[in-house]
């Protein structure tokens, strides 16, 4: 059959690039599509002693922003908040004081929800400042909020809210800190209530802060940025947090946005405007736009045309889940590896999606 022979040259490309490149330690890629009769869940690799299972539960990195957002969308339905109300309705003066100044004025009360999940807020990221500290001393610890102020204290923001496309965390842990205010519950307790729990993602959980309803079978695969093993980092969880620290194995990632696409988590209407409501990203991913975190390629003629058209979200460990809507097929997976951050959206592109087409 041909569905078989599509099926079976994803796999062997996604095999052979892992194979290929000693840099990726253990990979994992799910696509599935009941319209092409496409069911396809692989790995490759090892982590540490234990050869590379499907079922390992997995850190995708920044795809747990899309879950923030949800949430966020999910009190937005519940009349909980408006995504156009200010920041500072919600979150304590000792933190808003200050916070965006910018050529002399301050826009501290002028950022809103909206800017937050569009990553239009002008804040610069506090990510990597504090990455390479934890990996200096691994005992090293700072909370979401404290991170923030350090940022308002020591980075200058570049640009009025609202006008600049600027990706960093800063804008998600916020964003974070928000939902702990809102439902008076830490962060990855509203995660397990809101998502993990309705959804029976048992296997799922917030890295290094909580622990899944069933552990599973696998251990949860290795995870590297910039030459260090995440899993190795006792506090990871509080600069990863809001911005992106869901651990589960593929087939609940694919429950997740599966759910989501069709309308069983929010409504269809708050789903639309969660990816149509966006802006152009820049550099080095002038490729696509961005909306509430959701990631879309710009479609052009010849270079992008319409047909390779999905949204999803993206994690800079060289991760991704997608929807390819003319398809209706899920792509997930992820390469565990920094210095697959550009290169595992090239491979779904051309290594998967090009293929499900030949099906069309």
């Amino acid at each position: 059959m041909k569905e078989e022979t599509i099926q079976a040259t994803i796999e062997s490309s996604f095999k052979k690039r892992v194979q290929k490149d000693k840099k990726v330690n253990n990979a994992y890629l799910l696509v599935e599509s009941d319209k092409l009769n496409i069911s396809l869940n692989i790995a490759e690799g090892r982590t540490g002693d234990h050869i590379a299972h499907p079922d390992q539960p997995n850190h995708l990195a920044s795809v747990g922003k899309l879950f923030t957002a949800t949430i966020i969308s999910m009190l937005y339905e519940k009349g909980k908040l408006d995504f156009d109300d200010t920041i500072d309705r919600y979150l304590d003066p000792e933190l808003i004081s200050g916070l965006h100044v910018y050529k002399g004025k301050d826009y501290s009360k002028k950022i809103t929800i909206r800017h937050l999940l569009m990553q239009t807020s002008g804040l610069k990221d506090v990510f990597f400042h504090f990455w390479d500290k934890m990996t200096r001393d691994p005992d090293f610890n700072i909370s979401p909020k404290e991170a923030v102020i350090w940022g308002k204290e020591h980075l200058k923001p570049v640009a009025e809210p609202g006008k600049k496309h600027l990706y960093t965390d800063t804008n998600y842990y916020l964003l974070g800190l928000i939902i702990e205010k809102i439902t008076g519950r830490e962060f990855h307790e509203v995660m397990h209530s809101f998502i993990f729990d309705p959804l029976g993602m048992e296997h799922a959980y917030m890295h290094g802060i909580s622990e899944p309803k069933t552990k599973a079978e696998h251990p949860t695969s290795d995870l590297c940025i910039k030459g260090t093993e995440v899993k190795s980092l006792k506090w990871v969880y509080n600069i990863d947090y809001a911005g992106g620290s869901v651990i589960a194995p593929l087939r609940e990632f694919l429950i997740f946005i599966r759910s989501l696409n069709e309308g069983k988590i929010i409504k269809p209407d708050t789903l639309k405007r969660m990816i149509e409501d966006d802006i152009p990203m820049g550099f080095p991913t002038v490729g696509f736009n961005y909306s509430y975190s959701v990631w879309k390629p710009k479609t052009i003629p010849l270079l992008m045309p319409s047909k390779f058209y999905c949204w999803g979200c993206v994690g800079v460990t060289g991760a991704f889940m997608f929807h390819h809507p003319l398809t209706e097929s899920y792509i997930i997976g992820t390469f565990n590896d920094y210095s697959y951050r550009g290169k595992a959206l090239r491979f779904m592109f051309k290594k998967v999606i090009q293929e499900l087409l030949k099906l069309k």
